[in-house]
């Protein structure tokens, strides 16, 4: 198996919703994904935020077909190092609209050196390798 990728929740969601705006791209990535054999890591933060957002926006039924999809691909934890790491990130980038989620994705991928998928500009401000 070649190298995971860490997931955002922007893929995520936008792979389940056909109305957004980056739809389309999603599907077409989450195909050239699997045809280079490479897994989709989750972090935890991210499940439940995008599982928020399909909830939300998309309804019950779409949320829990979304969580069924789910199922098989592989979670991770962030550490309360994690934790603090991405707030410390959060605070040195004060300037930025920068989430928790988003920090400590961008520490995790640093931590076990991966690339993450995503669509949100700030992970190149962090100096996160994205992969694209």
């Amino acid at each position: 198996m070649m190298h995971p990728v860490l997931a955002d929740t922007g893929p995520l969601y936008a792979a389940v919703d056909p109305r957004d705006e980056f739809h389309e791209q999603a599907v077409a990535e989450m195909r050239r994904l699997a045809r280079e054999k490479r897994r989709v890591v989750v972090a935890y933060p991210i499940l439940l935020e995008a599982h928020n957002m399909v909830l939300r926006r998309l309804g019950r039924s779409a949320a829990s077909d979304w969580l069924a999809d789910m199922v098989d691909t592989a979670l991770i934890n962030p550490t309360p190092e994690d934790y603090r790491q991405a707030i410390a990130r959060v605070e040195a980038l004060a300037d930025q609209p920068i989430t928790l989620f988003d920090a400590t994705v961008a520490v995790l991928a640093t931590r076990l050196r991966l690339e993450v998928w995503t669509y949100d500009h700030h992970f190149d401000l962090m100096r996160v390798p994205v992969w694209r």
